[in-house]
């Protein structure tokens, strides 16, 4: 994919989030789009986005979980960014109606970094060290893909199809919980949704932490001190609608609700 078609769908894509419009696959108008191709748009999609005022606060590891690789019928990892305009904190009124187009919410544990990691050669263990703290948190995807009938190639292009974040309400030393067995409470409107456990982020979110620092790494991009990172999904993806009320419960970490407008 030439240079001109990349920018032209970075655009394209921009302009869907900003229009809450959506766009045709990828995968289906450029068949021979390849992963390169899709994370060069998505940095385009950034582009426009910092260009506009935005600023870079962090990046986030998506389809990490069996059940969303399940559920969105992709299965490998993928990476996109966190802007300010995309973050909020525990209780706030996520204004869906006029901001996104077909959210969908998920409860992770987010990372706040101390000091940098740039790839290849991060262990678990560079992680842990370099991980400040840690916080329970919503990640509200979207997708300005039409339908969410998405491939790799698309969720990575538009971001891995991230919509904004939600923060929680404490902040915890990586090494004062185990991160792979800690639990987690989901509810929608005050039922019960789902649960689930850290090691249902690729056997636990340190690893996926691991594998985002080097994934980058290798492209020349390193995680930094004072980003949040995003390192996926404990349970499965819920679409919500304006009026919904969600909270979520991990244990060890803390809580984090939110509502819908």
């Amino acid at each position: 994919m030439d240079a001109q078609e990349i920018t032209r769908y970075g655009d394209a894509l921009y302009a869907a989030m900003t229009g809450r419009t959506t766009i045709a696959p990828l995968t289906t108008t450029s068949p021979d789009i390849s992963i390169d191709d899709a994370y060069l748009i998505s940095r385009h999609f950034l582009e426009r986005r910092l260009a506009a005022g935005e600023r870079l606060v962090g990046k986030k590891i998506g389809v990490t979980s069996k059940a969303v690789m399940t559920m969105l019928n992709v299965h490998q990892p993928d990476f996109g960014y966190l802007t300010d305009r995309m973050m909020y904190a525990t209780g706030a009124e996520v204004p869906a109606s006029s901001t996104l187009i077909a959210p969908r919410a998920e409860g992770e544990i987010a990372f706040v970094l101390k000091r940098d990691l740039r790839g290849p050669g991060v262990t678990n263990a560079d992680v842990i060290r370099a991980t400040e703290f840690v916080m329970p948190c919503f990640e509200i995807v979207d997708s300005r893909i039409t339908d969410w009938k998405i491939k790799i190639a698309d969720t990575i292009a538009d971001n891995a199809s991230c919509g904004v974040v939600v923060m929680g309400d404490r902040a915890v030393r990586p090494t004062d919980v185990d991160l792979s067995t800690c639990g987690i409470v989901v509810t929608l409107n005050g039922e019960i949704i789902s649960t689930g456990a850290g090691a249902a982020a690729l056997g636990s979110p340190v690893n996926c932490v691991t594998w985002l620092a080097n994934t980058l790494g290798a492209r020349g991009i390193a995680l930094e001190a004072g980003e949040v990172i995003l390192s996926g999904s404990l349970v499965p993806l819920q679409p919500v609608k304006p009026g919904d009320n969600m909270h979520l419960a991990l244990g060890g970490i803390g809580q984090c609700a939110v509502r819908f407008t």
